[in-house]
Order: C-alpha cells, then sequence, then structure tokens
C-alpha cells in the first residue's frame, strides 16, 4: 500500500476544531463524541494495561530469583541496595508520567533516568556475577527490566511526538521545560493502582530483601565467604 494512502490523524495533523479531542497524556482518555463513550489510542492501552504490569511482574520475578540463589549468603545487603537505586531511578518516571504534564523537560528527564538505570544495572551484574550463580531465567527477567522502560519511553514518545522532536530541537512546537501537574488529572483508581502495584511488587520486596541480607549477616553489607 502506498505510504500517501495511509490516514495518519496526528495532533498536527487533525483540523484544529478537532483537536480538543485528542489526549494530552498517554494514560488520559479521549474527550467524548455524541453519545457517553470513551476512545482510547492502542499506545494508551498497550502502556496502561500491558507495560506497566508487565514491569511489576519482571519486578517481582527477578526478586524471586534473587531468594533462589541466596543472595542474603552471598551478594548480600549491597546487592539489594544497588536494586532500591535501580527502583528509585524508575520511580522518577514512573510518577511524572502519572502526575505531570508530559513535555520536552519530562522526556529529558525520562532519558537521564534511564541511562543511570542501565549504568546501575550494569553496576549490579557486574557486583552480582562475583558472588553469586546468576542463572539462565534471571538473565533473561533482566532483559525484561532494561527493554520495559524504553519500551515505555517510545510508546510516549509516539503518544506527544510534538515536544519529544522539540526535546532535540526539531518540529515546529516549541520546547516547554517546566514542571506542572496535569491540568486534567489521571483517574485516581488507575493512579491508585500503579501506586500500590508499585509498593506491593517492586518497593516492599526489595526492602524485606535488604532487611534479610542485613539481618543473615550482622548488618554487614558484603556477607564472609562461605
Amino acid at each position: 500500500m502506498p505510504l500517501a494512502a495511509i490516514n495518519l490523524r496526528t495532533p498536527t495533523s487533525v483540523p484544529p476544531e478537532e483537536r480538543n479531542f485528542l489526549p494530552r497524556d498517554p494514560f488520559e482518555p479521549w474527550e467524548r463524541r455524541g453519545q457517553l463513550r470513551l476512545v482510547m489510542q492502542p499506545a494508551q492501552i498497550l502502556l496502561m494495561y500491558v507495560v506497566v504490569p508487565l514491569w511489576f511482574c519482571a519486578g517481582m520475578a527477578d526478586y524471586l530469583c534473587h531468594r533462589r540463589s541466596d543472595l542474603a549468603h552471598t551478594s548480600g545487603a549491597k546487592e539489594s541496595l544497588i536494586h532500591l537505586l535501580m527502583f528509585a531511578e524508575m520511580a522518577v518516571p514512573l510518577l511524572a508520567a502519572l502526575l505531570l504534564e508530559i513535555n520536552a523537560l519530562v522526556f529529558a528527564i525520562m532519558i537521564v533516568a534511564f541511562l543511570a538505570h542501565e549504568v546501575t544495572a550494569l553496576w549490579d551484574v557486574s557486583y552480582a556475577k562475583t558472588r553469586r550463580d546468576i542463572s539462565p531465567i534471571e538473565q533473561h527477567v533482566h532483559s525484561f527490566l532494561e527493554l520495559i522502560p524504553f519500551a515505555a519511553g517510545l510508546l510516549l514518545a509516539t503518544l506527544h511526538w510534538p515536544q519529544f522532536l522539540a526535546l532535540f530541537g526539531l518540529g515546529d512546537e516549541p520546547s516547554r521545560f517546566v514542571l506542572e501537574l496535569k491540568r486534567e488529572p489521571l483517574p485516581p483508581m488507575y493512579v491508585v493502582a500503579v501506586l500500590a502495584g508499585a509498593a506491593l511488587l517492586e518497593a516492599l520486596p526489595y526492602l524485606e530483601e535488604l532487611w534479610r541480607a542485613l539481618w543473615t549477616n550482622g548488618f554487614r553489607l558484603v556477607p564472609r565467604r562461605r
């Protein structure tokens, strides 16, 4: 099919009188047309109901892999602290996507957080491999944990393409470098569900891992080699 025959309706290609119907953020449903009916872009659905839950599942799987490899007696609390650092690095863009208007500054924060996460992940594996066995399953889980944030960023960029381009000095829209709460907040139940999922499936398991490693080794960061 010729490219010209594909109907691509983006915020800049839609007539001005229809632009109010376009969503402003990846979680925000399209405005109602005619009868009360919510319409969402495919990228929004993937981001909300596939990518975010998959991230939670991968985080829990990684925690279970650590338990199976007896992290408390091998790499110890030092590795647990690295895991909490990586969680914090991903919590920043997650909170930004949930609470803030998506603009060039938010994209810049997300890119920096992603790069920091990748560097920390390299540090994590470089240390862990000297102290414990990293199974093929755990390595596969790590690939999910590294690529899911990247996939989320790509989906977010497609939903806010003008501001993503503006970050690099491209496109027709001026870049906005300001932190502001969403003008139209996300549904409270969705925000609560995501925050609860992050706390219960990410933060709490890794805090338990840290406490168990500290308690097992007399509050030493690195266990004595057996």
